[in-house]
This record gives structure tokens, C-alpha cells and sequence, in this order.
């Protein structure tokens, strides 16, 4: 729960972040008549509904369980992360591709340059948020690599804040080089170049964050760490003989549902197995909150073989 908060004030400061954002761009856009410019303020607007999609989402899947979801309602937040990732991908993307080809075969001059500076103000406003998303990112994920952390990440708004963040700032660079480019060198069709770079930028961004949410919608395991302990748990635990295996699934960023196989000793009545199980969900969950249902099946680790075997056939 406290790391979906933090998560909860990244998403807060980039929201902020971007509502300073898409007013500076706006302006520009507006006042300079830059395709580039314009392409980034569609951009910081998406980026806006996109923040408040990703905090809607945690409200939701902040409900508790009920009968009609029994596991609750956790993934309701991955749903609404790969709706923001469409949302970049048709809006973000699709609108900045469309003004730079408009803006290619017909080029229009720039009415006035040096109102671009405020891309330096839009910098500054994104960097702030995107160093917030960075130190977020980096405390969950100290150990890890840049992709490795992506792709292990069961914090879509997290990952999203970052790349949204990062994407922004390149997309402001890109603006502010081809309008400069389209004034010094007299040649109006480099903004309309810049707004489809930035446009192919934000489509590789949005691949990349629906493939991940995709992904956490359908089912992801939870991380290894957390199988293998509770794996040992279970084999350490009195009248075990081994723990055959165990199935886990991300139900959102701070829950998990697992399913364990246990072959316990053969002279262990069904009071004494009761106990048994009851004693390795006590300790699983004391050591492992995030766990949020857990299933332990008493079966012999032949029988789980072949369960598992007619299931995944050569994949098991």
C-alpha cells in the first residue's frame, strides 16, 4: 500500500507538471502558428487525461472484494493504464503525424520565432515531474537495469509516468531543434519534419506501455523472489514432504493470489493436514501481505506432474 501511494504522488506531480506544460506549449503553439509546437501541446494534453485516467484507475481498483469479484477489483487499474497507452498511440501520436504531413506538403512559415523560448519553460516544468517518476522508479528498482525494471514492473502508472515524461522532454528538444532549423535555414517543412518525428516517438512509446499493460491485464506471476519464498515456507513447515509447485498471478501492484501444491506425510490425518495448511497460511501471510488469497491443494508431487503435464504438454 505505500508503494502504491508514492505511486499515487508521481502521477499527482505529473499531473501538475503537465497542466504547466500544456498552458506554456498552447501559448507558443498559438502565438507562433509551429506545427512541432502545436504536435507538443496535443501531446501535454494527452498526457493530462492520461494522469487523471491512471488516478481514476487507483480509485477503482481500490474497491474491496465482493461476491461478483471475489478477488477484487485490482486490475481494474492495468485496464485503465492500456487504455492510456491506445489513448498515445491514437491521440498523441495520430494527431502529431497527421499535422506533420499536413505541414510537409504545405509548408507554412513560422509567424514568429522567438516566442519559442518557452519550450525552455516547458522543459524546465516536465523535468521537474520526470525527475520525481526517475526517483520513484529508481528506489523500486535499485538493483535493476533500465529494461529489466520495465518489463518486471507490476506498476504500470509508474513506468508510465516515466516514459510519458522522458518521451515529452525528447519531443521538446525535437521541437525547439526543427523550428529553429525552419527559421535559420528558411525552410518551413522541418517543423512539419519535427512534428512527425515526434509523432513516431510517441507511437514507439505507446507500443512499448500497451505491450507491458497487456501483458498485466492477461495474468502476469508475481515476481520470482515471492514464489520461491513462499515455496519455502511451505517445505519448511511441519508434516511437509515437499512443496511441488506453485501458480501465482498479479491482481495489481500490491496484490498477488497464489496457488500452492503440497504433498504432506502420509500419516497425517485430515485435522492434522487442516493444521498443516492453516499454519503455512498464517505464516505465509505474516511474512507476505501482498498475498491477498491464497489456495493450498494437498496432492502428491506424481499427481502434480501430470496435472501439470496434460495442461502445458510439452511447455511444462
Amino acid at each position: 500500500m505505500a508503494a502504491e501511494g508514492s505511486s499515487k504522488t508521481v502521477v499527482y506531480a505529473a499531473l501538475v507538471g503537465n497542466s504547466l506544460v500544456a498552458a506554456t506549449k498552447i501559448a507558443a503553439a498559438a502565438w507562433t502558428g509551429s506545427s512541432a509546437m502545436m504536435s507538443e501541446a496535443v501531446h501535454s494534453v494527452v498526457d493530462i487525461t492520461n494522469e487523471v485516467l491512471l488516478l481514476y484507475g487507483y480509485h477503482r481498483a481500490s474497491r474491496p472484494p465482493d461476491e461478483s469479484h471475489p478477488l477484487g477489483y485490482g486490475r481494474e487499474l492495468y485496464f485503465w493504464s492500456f487504455i492510456v497507452a491506445l489513448l498515445i498511440f491514437a491521440l498523441g501520436a495520430g494527431v502529431s503525424l497527421y499535422q506533420g504531413v499536413l505541414h510537409v506538403t504545405a509548408p507554412e512559415p513560422i509567424q514568429d520565432p522567438v516566442i519559442s523560448v518557452v519550450l525552455g519553460l516547458a522543459f524546465v516544468f516536465e523535468g521537474v515531474s520526470w525527475l520525481f517518476a526517475l526517483r520513484h522508479f529508481r528506489s523500486e528498482h535499485a538493483r535493476l537495469g533500465w529494461y529489466e525494471a520495465f518489463v518486471r514492473s507490476k506498476d504500470p502508472p509508474a513506468f508510465m509516468v516515466l516514459l510519458e515524461d522522458s518521451a515529452a522532454l525528447v519531443g521538446i528538444v525535437i521541437a525547439a531543434a526543427t523550428t529553429t532549423a525552419a527559421v535559420l535555414l528558411t525552410q518551413p517543412v522541418w517543423d512539419g519534419v519535427g512534428s512527425i518525428l515526434i509523432g513516431v516517438l510517441l507511437g514507439v512509446a505507446s507500443i512499448g506501455l500497451a505491450r507491458e499493460s497487456m501483458s498485466l491485464l492477461i495474468g502476469e506471476p508475481a515476481h520470482a523472489e515471492l514464489s520461491r519464498s513462499i515455496r519455502d515456507i511451505a517445505r519448511h513447515s511441519p508434516g511437509v514432504l515437499r512443496a511441488n509447485g506453485l501458480l501465482t498471478a498479479q491482481l495489481s501492484p500490491a496484490e498477488v493470489v497464489a496457488a500452492l501444491s503440497v504433498e504432506f506425510a502420509d500419516d497425517k490425518r485430515a485435522d492434522d493436514i487442516e493444521q498443516c495448511v492453516i499454519s503455512i497460511e498464517n505464516e505465509i501471510r505474516k511474512q507476505h501481505p501482498s498475498v491477498a488469497a491464497l489456495f493450498i491443494k494437498p496432492q502428491t508431487n506424481a499427481r502434480y506432474h501430470a496435472v501439470r503435464a496434460r495442461r502445458w504438454g510439452a511447455r511444462s
